[in-house]
């Protein structure tokens, strides 16, 4: 018998709930590989200024209000691909509060650039992604039904357009179960319930492509003090078979990245991250409620920042003087290259920052600063997965 419970004996589960609050069902195919997770569950203390007739503190009450957040930390690692969504989809989603919307892939009829003719009605709306040949591209326009315009070109003329997951932004909270399942089996499990996505990091050109997910939860359920009800259970749910996974970390390096007002895609990216911010309001001090009745969100930010090499061309140019003059150009950042290992993220307007000239190794280096996507009715991001 071991003497101590080992960190790597960890494994964790993500489903979407139907209920905010009411644990959702747990299965094999949900498990997200992670480098950490971590959960504080404190209680809101007020201050006693009732008189005791001494100086020491005389306690709290039980049943004080609960604040619980949560951080995951994970790599983006490799999924079935095609129109199956991957396992972190649920926080994405929990993220970025709208759809998710499958692509079963069609073939192409004609392709001149960016314009696309399909063999039959894709059924794509702007916005959506679409791969081809370790590619990642999203729909800017849709003329008719079987015609597209894409933000930017493919590198070879396509055949026919892959599978792809797409996640859309929207106004209503998507909440997610998050369950942390130790061994041995008789270890304490916990179960974060109600969780929602406050804020979302992306990390690029690492040793990884790092994903960080972090917010508030309504609650805490663990297998040691479990009673019926919480989290609408009966029983504390025993862990999914588990099964060796077989998922492959993608490295950092492999991508692609463009940038512009006319899309140029840049070789010369030393580093990116984009953040988006739900700005939540979490409901918690509310007669009758002991801790998150519900989740209201502010006002959406989604930011991006940038470094690259400095070379003396017309594409680097035009990015310094859209930064000069305040206008918007387009990002799309491209994660990995293979099928069922490719993220993309399309920006339609930023506003860039003046950049910092850094000097201080042998090529000069650009950072471009926060940036903060504007649009007009949740299109400032589109996330997709092929």
């Amino acid at each position: 018998m071991a003497c101590y419970v080992s960190s790597a004996s960890n494994r964790v589960y993500v489903a979407l709930e139907s209920t905010p609050g009411d644990v959702a069902e747990v299965g094999t195919a949900t498990r997200v590989p992670i480098v950490n997770l971590q959960v504080q569950q404190e209680r809101i203390t007020p201050r006693r200024r009732d008189k005791t007739g001494s100086r020491t503190f005389a306690g709290a009450p039980v049943d004080l209000r609960r604040r619980t957040e949560f951080k995951l930390r994970s790599y983006m690692n490799s999924w079935p691909g095609g129109a199956v969504a991957p396992a972190f989809g649920p926080l994405v989603r929990a993220c970025m509060w709208g759809d998710e919307t499958a692509f079963a892939g069609i073939g192409v009829a004609a392709s001149d650039g960016v314009s696309i003719t399909t063999t039959a009605a894709h059924g794509l709306v702007s916005g959506c992604g679409v791969g081809f040949g370790g590619e990642l591209r999203f729909v800017a326009a849709v003329p008719s039904v079987d015609s597209v315009i894409l933000n930017a070109p493919f590198s070879i003329s396509p055949t026919m357009l892959s599978p792809s997951i797409t996640y859309t932004l929207g106004d209503s909270p998507k909440t997610v179960s998050v369950f942390d399942y130790w061994a041995p089996s008789t270890a304490v499990q916990r179960i974060i319930t109600g969780a929602v996505v406050d804020e979302w990091r992306l990390r690029i050109n690492r040793d990884f492509h790092e994903f960080e997910f972090r917010g508030p939860a309504t609650d805490v359920v663990d297998s040691a003090s479990f009673a019926s009800g919480q989290g609408n259970m009966t029983s504390y749910p025993a862990e999914p078979l588990v099964d060796p996974q077989s998922t492959a970390v993608v490295p950092g390096h492999l991508g692609q990245a463009w940038l512009g007002s006319s899309m140029t895609r840049f070789g010369t990216l030393t580093g990116a991250e984009i953040v988006v911010k739900n700005n939540v309001d979490a409901r918690d001090r509310e007669f009758g409620s002991p801790g998150i009745h519900c989740i209201a969100g502010g006002e959406r930010q989604v930011f991006v920042s940038f470094s690259i090499h400095e070379r003396d061309n017309e594409a680097t140019r035009a990015l310094y003087q859209a930064a000069r003059s305040a206008s918007p150009v387009s990002v799309m950042f491209q994660l990995g290259q293979q099928p069922g290992q490719m993220c993309g993220l399309f920006l339609r307007n930023v506003v860039p920052q003046v950049p910092e000239f850094d000097d201080s190794e042998t090529k000069l280096q650009w950072k471009f600063g926060d940036a903060q996507a504007i649009g007009v009715n949740n299109d400032e991001l589109f996330v997709a997965f092929s």
